[in-house]
């Protein structure tokens, strides 16, 4: 299949006057060949025709204007389900189009898949793929371990590593936040400051300058609190900032 390359969370949408699709993952193989994943928690009983208007449209924005429909590309379209689709228990069902009376394939190069964690026919699929829906319905460090896997070992420290992005940039999010609201508060103060300045010397100047001394002195003040917490490990508290007693009480501690 060669290398393959993935776009989370793409949305089509060829009018407005049509409801639009969103893919949870397209990806696109380097002979052109299309996929699309969905995960699936919630059995809405639409499946079949849901994948089948997903199929129409990654079809319909697979050839420009001009080119023939046999340049139409393989496409494949993955169900996850954490239930069974068709009750049927099987951890994977395949469908292609056929022809009813002679039993042939269409030829036309589609493929849906649903994948269904509550499976029971483990041994006509591979113990890769048990595995890996095992996985899916208990997404621990104890499960990846269990299974002995490695691919399933492989994805779980790329999750791991999402998780941690994402809770890194939650803590980046907080401290911006955390900045904002020392800014706003230290632009109002020096505004203070600065009027009062104004009015006793009878000119603007008090008031910018009084601005970006609040503004330096608490954003200055902020972030050398910040440091001192991260240095002696509470940086779990950082988001507790906001309140306005645990400030007090951290920049008296710190002695700031």
């Amino acid at each position: 299949m060669g290398a393959v390359k993935v776009k989370p969370e793409r949305t089509i949408l060829f009018h407005s006057d049509y409801r639009c699709v969103r893919l949870d993952i397209y990806a696109s193989g380097e002979k052109g060949d299309v996929y699309n994943l969905e995960m699936q928690n919630e059995n809405e009983e639409n499946l079949p025709k849901r994948s089948r208007y997903h199929q129409a449209e990654l079809d319909a924005m697979s050839l420009k204007p001009g080119q023939d429909f046999n340049d139409l590309k393989p496409s494949v379209i993955v169900f996850l389900c954490t239930f069974d689709p068709f009750g049927k228990k099987r951890y994977c069902y395949t469908f292609e189009q056929r022809c009813v009376e002679e039993d042939f394939p269409l030829g036309d190069e589609t493929k849906r898949i649903f994948l269904n964690t509550k499976g029971k026919n483990e041994e006509e699929v591979s113990q890769t793929l048990v595995h890996f829906l095992k996985y899916v319905e208990n997404s621990t460090d104890g499960c990846a371990e269990r299974t002995g896997d490695v691919a399933v070992c492989r994805i779980h420290d790329k999750v791991k590593e999402l998780k941690k992005s994402r809770e890194l940039e939650e803590r980046y999010m907080q401290f911006e936040e955390l900045l904002q609201k020392e800014h706003k508060a230290g632009v109002e103060e020096g505004h203070r400051a600065g009027v009062e300045e104004g009015r006793r010397e009878g000119h603007r100047a008090g008031v910018e300058e009084g601005r970006r001394e609040g503004h330096q002195a608490g954003t200055r003040q902020m972030l050398a609190l910040i440091s001192c917490m991260m240095e002696h490990g509470e940086t779990e508290k950082i988001p507790c900032l906001e309140e306005e007693a645990f400030l007090e009480k951290m920049l008296k501690k710190y002695q700031l």
